[in-house]
């Protein structure tokens, strides 16, 4: 795996805490840097974890999985990559033109409760290191990394222009995962 696609999964993975980080700030009258910067450490911290998590998990069926392993990641990148796109219109839909709900009184409970919610995908990713687990603690420093850095952009678009801003982010980072996946599965069943 390279450096390049390591940087495109960790973009795409971080694309909801990215959404989620816009949201949540768009409520704010005034910076609430203690809340923003928990939830961004928070964000990152758990989408780092995840990975590494799925990948130990996936280490106990290695022996099943080697054969199988960029088809269960094409499956597994290209099934969240939808469901992304699918929750990012389906929100849309149920909330006309609100683009998510935002909460005032954003806990810090709250946020980690968002925190493991926009992680789940990511503990998926695991498989995608199990032929390459050269790159995992790469992998999952850059995620982690780039989902705290996304995250606390997020806050601040989200508080600056976060109520006038229409892009559907949750989709672009549907999009790269399926990429991703798609790319996995070329490179293994072309190349090998």
């Amino acid at each position: 795996m390279s450096l390049l696609t390591i940087i495109f999964l960790s973009v795409a993975l971080a694309m909801d805490c990215f959404a989620v980080s816009i949201s949540q700030s768009a409520c704010f009258k005034r910076p609430i840097w203690s809340k923003w910067i928990v939830m961004s450490l928070s964000f990152g911290l758990f989408q780092g974890l995840m990975p590494l998590i799925g990948y130990y998990v996936m280490q106990l069926f290695s022996d099943i999985i080697t054969a199988y392993d960029h088809w269960l990641a094409f499956i597994v990148l290209g099934f969240l990559g939808v469901r992304m796109i699918v929750e990012e219109f389906k929100e849309s839909d149920e909330h006309g033109d609100e683009k998510h709900l935002c909460d005032v009184n954003l806990s810090y409970g709250k946020i980690i409760i968002l925190a493991v919610a926009t992680s789940i995908d990511a503990l998926a990713t695991g498989v995608v290191f199990v032929p390459c687990p050269d790159r995992l603690f790469l992998g999952v420093s850059s995620i982690g990394l780039v989902s705290f850095v996304m995250s606390l952009i997020g806050t601040q678009i989200g508080f600056n222009i976060g109520k006038r801003l229409s892009f559907k982010w949750g989709v672009l980072g549907g999009v790269i995962l399926i990429l991703i996946g798609t790319k996995i599965l070329i490179e293994h069943t072309c190349f090998s």
